[in-house]
């Protein structure tokens, strides 16, 4: 196998024998296999659309397909499997109904090969990863724009359950990935494809955005409980909003708390789900403490999207865990949806109510849900506390957690930046310093939380209406640092969309990703000034020069 497409890429180069996330060889290569396979059926499906054909369930399932690759979504080879039969079929599908349209395309091994047994499947998996491609920045480059579209299809799944999509990001996803496999185009073509993949994110993080808010109002500045109740209880991970509402209407009244876990935080902020008493609040860290806090919740678990971390032999909660969706873990029960749509949990839910109350491993709350519409609501009152020298710069900290020691640097960060700056946070990132007592500027907390990840879209959206405010040409003549982390995929769209938006010098950790070639990663830093992170003190330096710092 060959891995580098998350932060923790073994050796900062890949990894070949084992993925650090867990994934197996097996697993590694039939998700490579099915990303091929998405190219070729987006080779029938582009020419079908200039015939003004759109096939919802193609679009839909190169979406999933691409969500179920993304780093510690799915470590189910079986899934994958039933997913590249199901693609022969859908291309089968696409080719005879190009033929009624009187076209038959030149035979190409993106249309022609037909493995259908494991074995054969392996044998064609070997010859499609990442390291066909032999020249290192064409690589660089053709992987860079996958990850991004990985990304952008978790935000497309996510608003779609809401009933939101957008045809044209279904087209430029399969461009795109028919793009990645034409020899013809030049550094300079795909480069210009990568930053169009963050124009399209900003459309896929908008769609999402109005899905949610639309769906449960706008998030609320919100105090999140961290107590526990004597009631059994269910912990849900994840991304998906949908599910959240369903696992809320069907344990009303039987008795089952509903508690929040790593991404689900923010589902505290929304307003639709407040009116469920039996919604008790956060329980636990980010994703990559799963192993320690599944274990003291003593309750059942639903994973919604990705951030599964292989459970140990040793872990007692391995029977009580449930996947959604894109999800899945060989041995994990899997819920999916019935004829109308809906998944039914109540097997979830009876077995939660034999387990034991979650033990209680930390109290108090803390304070979240500053979306934009929030920050909107008091934009005169950061501009006039910026004006009088109250706030001296926003420091932009959304992104990813991860269980590297090397993380640490963002609690340090957070400690010792000075009185008079604000954090700007989305992503599971905020858990290095959510719970710290940072304090506030004259009633406006020091740490900001927009929310998930795709909430990176808000700060935007503040960045762009303070720019607005102080009448600047320019958004980077804010008084605006961005020091991100990232982990996975999610965060790679994250960036394009930022970089299309035109955000400049955005430091990056706790390492540049593996799949950026020197040259590219050369482009990046001269084009758009994107550093990695130093020291803390170096960075603070950087950051404050007019600090005095030993």
């Amino acid at each position: 196998m060959f891995c580098f497409q998350c932060q923790e890429a073994a050796k900062g180069i890949g990894c070949e024998i084992k993925g650090v996330c867990g994934k197996t060889p097996e697993v590694a290569a039939l998700q490579d296999l099915l990303v091929y396979q998405l190219k070729g059926i987006s080779v029938y499906a582009n020419e079908l659309r200039k015939f003004n054909v759109e096939h919802e369930k193609v679009n839909r399932f190169i979406a999933d397909s691409l969500f179920m690759t993304i780093t510690n979504a799915n470590f189910d080879d079986a899934r994958f499997v039933n997913a590249i039969r199901e693609g022969f079929k859908l291309r089968s599908f696409l080719k005879a109904a190009l033929k009624e349209k009187g076209l038959e395309l030149e035979p190409t091994d993106l249309t022609t090969w037909t493995a259908v047994t494991v074995a054969e499947m392996e044998v064609v998996a070997a010859h499609r990863g990442v390291l066909v491609t032999e020249n290192e920045d064409i690589r660089s480059l053709r992987e860079l724009m996958i990850y991004g579209l990985k990304g952008m299809a978790a935000y497309v799944e996510h608003a779609f359950n809401l009933g939101y999509e957008d045809q044209k990001i279904y087209a430029f996803m399969q461009k795109a990935l028919v793009a990645s496999t034409d020899e013809s185009l030049s550094v300079d073509e795909l480069t210009a494809l990568v930053l169009e993949t963050g124009q399209y994110g900003v459309l896929a993080m908008a769609m999402l955005d109005n899905a949610n808010t639309t769906t449960y109002g706008h998030p609320e500045v919100t105090k999140v409980s961290l107590n526990v109740r004597n009631n059994p209880g269910i912990l849900i991970s994840g991304h998906d909003l949908k599910d959240m509402e369903e696992l809320l209407k069907q344990t009303e009244g039987t008795g089952v708390d509903v508690y929040t876990h790593s991404e689900m935080l923010p589902a505290n902020y929304y307003p639709a789900f407040k009116k469920y008493s039996h919604f008790v609040g956060n329980y636990g860290g980010a994703w990559w403490s799963q192993t320690a806090d599944f274990e003291s919740f003593n309750g059942v678990i639903l994973f919604t999207t990705n951030c599964i971390v292989p459970p140990k032999s040793t872990a007692t909660y391995a029977d009580r865990v449930y996947t959604t969706g894109v999800v899945g873990f060989p041995g994990f029960k899997h819920v999916t949806a019935g004829e109308n749509g809906v998944k039914d949990f109540s097997d979830m839910i009876e077995h939660a109510k034999w387990c034991n109350a979650p033990i209680s491993i930390e109290m108090g709350e803390i304070v979240g849900g500053f979306a934009h519409e929030q920050v909107f609501a008091v934009a005169d009152k950061v501009v006039d506390a910026v004006k009088t020298g109250a706030i001296r710069k926003f420091f932009v900290m959304a992104g990813c957690d991860g269980r590297m020691k090397s993380r640490n640097y963002y609690t340090e960060f957070a400690e010792k930046l000075p009185q008079d700056t604000v954090i700007l946070t989305a992503g599971c990132a905020k858990y290095r310093y959510n719970k710290l007592p940072l304090g506030d500027i004259g009633g406006i907390p020091r740490v900001l939380d927009a929310g998930q990840c795709n909430d990176s879209y808000s700060l935007a959206l503040i960045a762009l209406k303070l720019k607005e405010v102080f009448e600047l040409n320019d958004i980077n003549e804010l008084p605006i640092a961005y020091n991100i982390a990232w982990y996975e995929q999610k965060a790679v769209i994250v960036l394009l969309a930022l970089l299309y938006l035109g955000v400049k010098n955005i430091h990056l950790g706790p390492t540049l990703p593996a799949f950026l070639s020197p040259n590219v990663a050369k482009v990046l830093v001269d084009t758009f000034g994107v550093a990695p992170i130093g020291s803390v003190d170096e960075d603070m330096k950087l950051f404050l020069p007019e600090l005095e710092i030993p």
